[in-house]
């Protein structure tokens, strides 16, 4: 499970970089037709950039969450903060979509859409890193707390330990 929950944060990772290039290609594409003679008004659709970017946001980012959140369960006996970072990754995926919809009606919107974009890029980097840390290493034997570095007493400096004249 430690494995599925790092390859599905990984997904959803690449699916954020898959969408900024769609996105970046679609408005590109759409400039350099309209430089071409294209009239853009309420009968356009778009192009494959807009539709990759629109099937890719509404249907598999969505699934990949739903899926990273349904996989923390079972991993969470491996991979530590499992469930709280999948509902977080998840989270923000149903945000992303939402400010989608709401960035019709209000473009400004649309800035957000793009923060929280990099947002769940950060996150779902986050829960992938999660499955590098070993549970079991961080445990002091027997004593249940967790293992910290002993810290030393002295000055590092050894200029610091002899007396003033």
């Amino acid at each position: 499970m430690k494995q599925t929950y790092r390859v599905v944060s990984g997904l959803i990772a690449l699916g954020v970089v898959v969408q900024a290039a769609a996105i970046a290609f679609g408005w590109f594409d759409a400039i350099h037709e309209l430089d071409n003679g294209l009239i853009i008004d309420e009968n356009y659709d778009g192009n494959a950039g807009h539709m990759l970017h629109g099937v890719n946001g509404m249907y598999v980012m969505p699934l990949l969450g739903l899926i990273l959140l349904i996989v923390s369960f079972f991993a969470a006996k491996t991979v530590p903060g499992a469930r709280k970072w999948a509902g977080i990754v998840f989270g923000l995926i149903v945000l992303q979509v939402v400010l989608a919809f709401v960035a019709f009606s209000a473009p400004v919107v649309g800035a957000l859409h793009g923060l929280n974009a990099l947002a769940i890029l950060g996150t779902a980097v986050r829960a992938s890193m999660l499955t590098r840390e070993d549970r079991g290493s961080r445990r002091e034997s027997g004593v249940g707390g967790a293992d910290v570095p002993r810290q030393s007493t002295g000055s590092s400096s050894q200029e610091a330990s002899r007396p003033v004249s």
